[in-house]
Parts: C-alpha cells; sequence; structure tokens
C-alpha cells in the first residue's frame, strides 16, 4: 500500500462507510451473501436418484434426493469453511452410492502444483476419491487420493486418476487399497465405462497428439482406435458396447498462426470397432470460422438410446445440438432458433435430451435461462420451464427433470418438475436462511446502449426507488470473457457473488449497470467473436465506455461520481479504463486482472520452428492493449484484489502493476489474501473482498470524492 492509501484508510474507513447507504441500504452484505448455492446437480442411471453439492457459507456438503417426493437429505458432514471444494458427483448404478472428489482447484488455467489450501492449514490438504453409501452405515470413506471417478455398471469399483494422470481402480465400498488398472504411455483422462462393464475407454494424451484407448483386462494388450497425428478426445460407447464414437481435432503443429486471430479449426465425428480399433469419420465440420470447434463450450458428444449421436456446433452462427446417424451422413440440427443451448443431459432411455437455452415465451429471456426438451425420433421440441426466472443444469429421472432455478429475487434452488409438466417444487427452500433479503432485492432492467463504433452492447440496471437525486454509479464487468451476466442470480457461483455485490450497491443507492460486452456469450457467434479483442486492440472496451456515456446521461446519476469494478477479465477491463479513461471512472476495484498482455505469461512462447510470426509487432499490439501502457495517464483510485495461489491470472501481474502505479504515484491500496485461488474457495474470502469493495466504492464515490 502506498503512503496516499495509508494515510487515508484509517481516517475514512468509519466515517464514510455510511455515506451512499443512509437514504436507502436495508440489509447488511452479510445477510445477502447468506444465500445457499447448489453446484454439480447429477441424476444417477438407476433413474430414481438425484444427487447435488450445496455450498451453505462455504461449508459444502453432498446431498441426494431420490423419486417420488425427491425430499433431499445430506449425506456427507462437513462443517468447516475450509475451501476444499466438491465435485465430480457420480451416483452407482443401482442408486445404493455416491462417489464425490474432495479438495483441488477444477476450474484453474494450469494445474496447480499440489492442492489449495486457502484456510492456511499447517498439515497439506489433498485431493481424494470419496464414497459414501446411501443405506446402512452412512459414513463416508476415502478411496485414495485422485480425481475424476468412473464407477463400474456392476457396482463394484470406481476407476479413478492418479495424480500423475495414470489410471487407478478401487472397490467402491472401500474394502481394499487402490491398484494401478493399467500402464499407458500417455497421461489419461475422460474415464468410461463400456455398458457391460468388462472395458474401459479413456483418452491418452501425449502433448501434440491424442488417442482413445480401450482397457480390456491385464492379458489384453491396450486398443487404440485408429491412431493418427490427431487430437482424439471425448469417448463415447454404443448402447450394445460394440463401438465408440469420438471428436477429431488437427494435432499441434503445422504453420503459425498470429496469437489473436480467430481461425479455423475443423473438427470431426469419428467411429470406431471397440475390438478392432478401425474407424471411420462419420461427420466433419465446414471449412468456415462459424463451424470450427468450439472455443467457448463443450461440444459435449453423445451416443444416444435413439442410435444418434449428438453434439453441439455453432455452424449457424448459434451454439446449437445436432444429430447425425452413427453410419454417417448429414447433421440435423435439433435446435433451432436465434439463442443459445447449454447444458445438456440425456434421458434415462436416452431418447429424449434436455438443454438450457436463452429463449422462451417471456420478454428479455435472452438474458434468461429455461429448459427444454426435444425428442430425439420426431425432434419435438418442448418448453420445460418457462416466465420470469431462470433454470439450469438439467437432471433428468424415469419421472422427473431436477434443474437449479433462481428468479431475480430468489437465490439458486434445486427445483424438480414431473416429466408430464406442471409447477416446479423447489426441495431445498428450507436451507434459505430467514435472514436472506430476498424481498428487498431489485428487479435488474435488460437495456441496450451503444459504443462509440456503433456497436449494439447489452447489459442489466440494477437502481433502487428512491434516494438522492443525483446517485453514484458503478459499472460491472464480468470476467471470462465467454460469459453472459442475466438478469437474474447466475448459474455460477462466482457470479453469483458479484450479483448479490450489486444488489447490494443498488439498495444502498447506488446505480449499478452490468456490462455484457462484445466478446461475450448469449447474443451469437460475431458478438462472441469480435475484431481487435483483447490484446488484439480492446475493441470490448469500447462497449464499458458507452456503458459509462449510458450511466452518466441518466437523470438519476451524478454523471461526476461514476466507478467500475470486476474480476479477471473484468479486472483487465476495470484497470483499462481507469488507465485509459480517468476522466470518465472515478475510481475502481480491480480483481485479478490481467495487466500486460505482452508478457509471455498472458501470451505463448514464439513458435520453434523457422517459420515465425511477426513477433514484435504482436507484442507491441498487445502491450499498447493492456492497462500498464496508459499507467501515465491513471489518476483515480484502485482497489488491488487477489489471492497468491492464483492459476488463471498469474499473482506477478498484480505486483507488477503495484510497482508501476507507485512510480507513477497513483493512489491505490490493495488486499493480498494468502493461499487462494483466482474463483476464492472460501466464504471467509468473498465476504472480506466484497467487504472491501463496497467499502471502497463508498468512500471514493461520496460526494465531493470525485474531482
Amino acid at each position: 500500500m502506498n503512503r496516499y492509501a495509508s494515510a487515508i484508510a484509517a481516517a475514512l474507513f468509519l466515517s464514510a462507510a455510511g455515506v451512499c447507504q443512509a437514504s436507502t441500504g436495508s440489509f447488511t452484505l452479510e445477510s445477502v451473501l447468506s444465500y445457499p448455492y447448489p453446484l454439480n446437480l447429477t441424476a444417477g442411471p438407476d433413474g430414481h436418484t438425484i444427487a447435488y453439492v450445496l455450498n451453505e457459507r462455504g461449508v459444502r456438503n453432498v446431498f441426494v434426493a431420490t423419486a417420488p417426493d425427491y425430499t433431499p437429505r445430506m449425506v456427507t458432514h462437513y462443517t468447516d469453511d475450509d475451501g476444499q471444494e466438491i465435485t465430480n458427483l457420480k451416483i452407482s448404478h443401482d442408486g445404493k452410492y455416491v462417489v464425490y472428489v474432495r479438495g483441488g482447484d477444477h476450474d484453474s488455467n494450469w494445474p496447480p502444483p499440489f492442492p489449495p489450501d486457502p484456510a492456511r492449514s499447517p498439515s497439506a490438504p489433498q485431493m481424494e476419491v470419496w464414497s459414501v453409501p446411501l443405506t446402512g452405515s452412512g459414513k463416508a470413506v476415502s478411496l485414495s487420493s485422485g480425481d475424476a471417478p468412473a464407477i463400474s455398471p456392476d457396482n463394484k469399483r470406481v476407476a479413478f486418476l492418479a495424480q500423475d494422470q495414470s489410471v487407478m481402480w478401487a472397490p467402491l465400498d472401500g474394502s481394499a487399497k487402490p491398484d494401478k488398472l493399467f500402464f499407458d504411455e500417455g497421461q489419461d483422462s475422460d474415464l468410461q465405462w463400456s455398458p457391460d462393464g468388462t472395458a474401459l475407454a479413456f483418452v491418452s494424451t501425449r502433448n501434440d497428439h491424442s488417442f482413445i484407448g480401450v482397457y480390456r483386462d491385464p492379458n489384453t494388450p491396450l486398443t487404440f482406435l485408429s491412431p493418427s497425428t490427431s487430437q482424439d478426445i471425448q469417448p463415447r460407447w454404443s448402447p450394445d458396447g460394440t463401438h465408440i464414437a469420438y471428436l477429431r481435432l488437427p494435432g499441434n503443429g503445422g504453420p503459425p498462426v498470429p496469437d489473436f486471430a480467430f481461425t479455423v479449426t475443423p473438427w470431426s465425428v469419428w467411429v470406431g470397432d471397440a475390438r478392432s480399433g478401425s474407424a471411420t469419420r462419420v461427420w466433419a465440420s465446414a471449412n468456415t470460422l462459424r463451424a470450427s470447434f468450439p472455443d467457448d463450450f463443450d461440444p459435449s458428444l453423445r451416443w444416444t438410446g435413439a442410435n444418434l449421436l449428438t453434439f453441439t456446433s455453432s455452424a449457424d452462427g448459434w451454439p446449437h445440438v445436432y444429430a447425425v446417424s452413427p453410419s454417417g451422413g448429414a447433421a440435423r440440427l435439433l435446435t433451432p432458433g436465434a439463442f443459445m443451448v447449454e447444458d445438456t443431459a440425456l434421458s434415462p432411455d436416452g431418447r429424449t435430451l434436455y438443454y438450457s437455452a436463452n429463449t422462451g415465451s417471456t420478454a428479455g429471456d435472452f438474458d434468461r435461462r429455461h429448459i427444454f426438451s426435444v425428442d430425439l425420433s420426431t425432434a419435438r421440441v418442448q418448453d420445460v420451464t418457462r416466465g420470469a426466472s431462470s433454470e439450469w443444469a438439467p437432471a433428468p429421472t424415469a419421472d422427473a427433470v431436477a434443474f437449479v432455478q433462481a428468479t431475480a429475487q430468489q437465490p439458486p434452488l434445486v427445483s424438480v418438475v414431473s416429466s408430464g409438466g406442471g409447477v416446479p417444487k423447489a426441495i431445498d427452500r428450507d436451507r434459505l436462511p430467514a435472514a436472506f433479503p430476498q424481498a428487498d432485492l431489485v428487479v435488474p432492467k435488460s437495456v441496450t446502449f451503444r459504443a462509440s463504433d456503433g456497436h449494439i452492447a447489452h447489459g442489466q440496471l440494477f437502481e433502487a426507488p428512491g434516494g438522492s437525486a443525483k446517485k453514484p454509479a458503478v459499472i460491472f464487468v464480468h470476467g471470462g470473457p465467454p460469459r453472459q451476466m442475466l438478469a437474474t442470480w447466475h448459474y455460477m457461483d462466482y457470479y453469483t457473488n458479484g450479483y448479490a455485490v450489486n444488489q447490494y450497491l443498488a439498495n444502498h443507492g447506488f446505480v449499478v449497470l452490468a456490462v455484457n460486452y462484445r466478446l461475450g456469450i448469449g447474443y451469437g457467434y460475431e458478438y462472441a467473436h469480435p475484431a481487435q479483442w483483447g490484446p488484439a486492440g480492446a475493441s470490448e472496451y469500447r462497449d464499458v465506455l458507452g456503458g459509462n456515456a449510458y450511466l452518466r446521461h441518466l437523470s438519476s446519476v451524478d454523471p461526476k461520481r461514476v466507478g467500475i469494478w470486476g474480476g479477471s477479465y473484468g479486472g483487465y477491463l476495470t484497470a483499462l479504463g481507469l488507465a485509459r479513461n480517468s476522466d470518465r471512472f472515478c475510481t475502481g476495484v480491480d480483481w485479478h486482472g490481467v495487466h500486460d498482455w505482452s508478457t509471455t505469461e498472458s501470451l505463448p512462447n514464439p513458435p520453434a520452428g523457422y517459420e515465425t510470426v511477426d513477433i514484435g509487432k504482436e507484442r507491441r499490439l498487445a502491450w499498447d492493449s493492456s492497462p500498464d501502457a496508459s499507467v501515465a495517464k491513471w489518476r483515480s483510485p484502485v482497489l488491488l484484489v487477489q489471492g497468491d495461489d492464483d492459476h488463471n491470472v498469474r499473482f506477478h501481474q498484480t505486483v507488477d502493476l503495484a510497482r508501476r502505479l507507485d512510480k507513477a504515484h497513483v493512489p491505490y491500496e490493495e488486499l493480498v489474501v494468502p493461499n487462494e485461488i483466482h474463483g476464492f474457495l472460501r466464504y471467509a474470502t468473498f465476504v472480506q473482498v466484497d467487504t472491501a469493495t463496497v467499502d471502497f466504492l463508498n468512500r471514493h464515490l461520496s460526494v465531493g470524492a470525485c474531482k
């Protein structure tokens, strides 16, 4: 912290904390952050059981619910906000066990050398595979350190990945120690049991190429399907267990391409004989950018009970589900329309595909999510949910569909609706704290505004009635950047936190605009793939400036008191706004942002071959698109926030910026959280950094603070 920050922090903290909230504030920050958050909702192959993780103020536990009443019950009993995430939920085929992974960082850009320890425990935490019986003792047991479990169809064994990506297995009940299942030269992933449990398919990654492998028993050599120089991924068994479908992409190599350009990446669907290893291509993408292998969503290859292969592609300009015969032919579009498909899930019989999409019959549904189903034989589409709410993560059972549902005021809750239709029932509503201020939350308004280059950007406006005639305002910029902020609570826990903070600010006298800038999702391929994006020119920043102009022209906003905050890519845009336009942004809060695109921490190393692109020109453009390049113009005070175990944005990005701000005499404060990761694993961390964020904005957007 520099001298300016040190001098003002103590003096202003108590006196200014109430500057903006006195007129309209009706709830505390901690109360609006108290919501429980459901994660990893999944349905079991038995057709009657669902399971999910509920994060209650940092305490994560596994819940299960079974047909017909789907009353949830907690089957693990963790009690601490220790930052150990629970992921990879799997339900056994007989519905008697749940397997899960506890620990690790499953959203990192590069793997940490050891599991994160955000609670700073003197004992190093482990990433472990656990099994919990749903009958009898109900006591969870650790099977081993590892990740990515796959339960065998006979409900006896669990295959999983060791830390070195080799394949292990252990009894489902934990009655014996794990063993190495087989040796493979590659790093293995995506374990898939055959329907009869006699074989295990997997991806064998070998740096610049990968194979689809099949293991059968200790005496049978591994089978690799049509090995090539390509990258083969996502093995999916046919229902009869004789064939495997998979995706093929080009292997790494060839002439270098510019770091920042969107380039055509062809991909194809292959089907191979699981015993002989011979395979044929059954579908190939068109040679266009839109039809390229998706860079912002999972293509989600599936082999369905209708004997069709389904996958998601943006070939028509929107992420949609297509179907193709395993014997080949043209792909058939199953979900036509001007909207994007996200989560997909198959019914237990494999004949109906459920999906979430930002469309529906209610005005403004492009800023929400709803659940739909499509009959794979007839291509008939039905809406499962509708209205001024959002639903995601469909988990179909034999008689119902579970999903997570939220409105602008109700935080996400697990809900169930009969497969025959009806009104969804929120099954975990009793976990919502009594102090949660649901009735006091505002309903954001979907708005559009124009950037300086004429681009139409989208956003949501948060404003509570009443208060002062001229309010301070804040722009919120999301990270990703393939994200879309919604007119409801969000389907990612990181952004539910941002939504809660924006609701708090609105309740305490601010006007908040969440900007869905170009480069984000939800509005079509071209919106998500703009020219001169990020390190190639930061064209999306023009949308942020357009949002600033929109706010400054609102009659309820004091145009001199506009701030900005955001995390990750939103931290980058926050820092860019303060560096380039301190005349328009009075202050800001930058969570773990990128500040210099030109470093090798942000961009790949130069290609090793003889041919090169103009690396010097690219680095110069990347530098000019970075906040660091404009520090000489930076005047507005900023709060820098980051955990130093961040594996998405190098912590040095914040260290380096702080030194540059020191040299330029720019006022700043910093909040560094030792051992925390990019997404903040602990509830206590979110409370700490959110409190610092709203306090900083309060102090620096108070009357007379902006000059």
